[in-house]
């Protein structure tokens, strides 16, 4: 099983879409969110989105901000991320089977991309 995303450079005020995929998962039944985890700092929890897409969720840094969706289809997810901020600069991971339900967002997952970097220059 492996996560893959993709991430780059940004500058303040701009926007990047974080892309996330799975091999040998049935992508499509599973919440999948992303997490980052900034130089120095523990990782946090950022947005998911539930297995049929009807529920997401967003931490307050980033709400108004990102959108997180998902296209099945392609078996993919992804974190659209505007107005950034230097702040949001960190490696992102994304993450699939966790609790994404109204309101709450789980810390943990069984399964982990390998994280990318977003550097959000000032």
């Amino acid at each position: 099983v492996q996560l893959q995303a993709w991430g780059r450079l940004g500058a303040a005020g701009g926007s990047l879409r974080l892309s996330c995929t799975a091999s040998d998962l049935d992508f499509d039944r599973l919440a999948v969110g992303w997490f980052r985890q900034a130089p120095g700092k523990e990782r946090e929890k950022v947005s998911c989105v539930s297995p049929n897409g009807g529920n997401t969720y967003y931490e307050d840094p980033v709400k108004g901000r990102f959108t997180i969706s998902r296209d099945d289809a392609k078996n993919m997810v992804y974190l659209q991320m505007n107005s950034l901020r230097p702040e949001d600069t960190a490696v992102y991971y994304c993450a699939a089977d966790l609790v994404c339900v109204l309101g709450v967002m789980g810390q943990g997952s069984d399964y982990w991309g390998q994280g990318t970097l977003v550097t959000v220059s000032s």
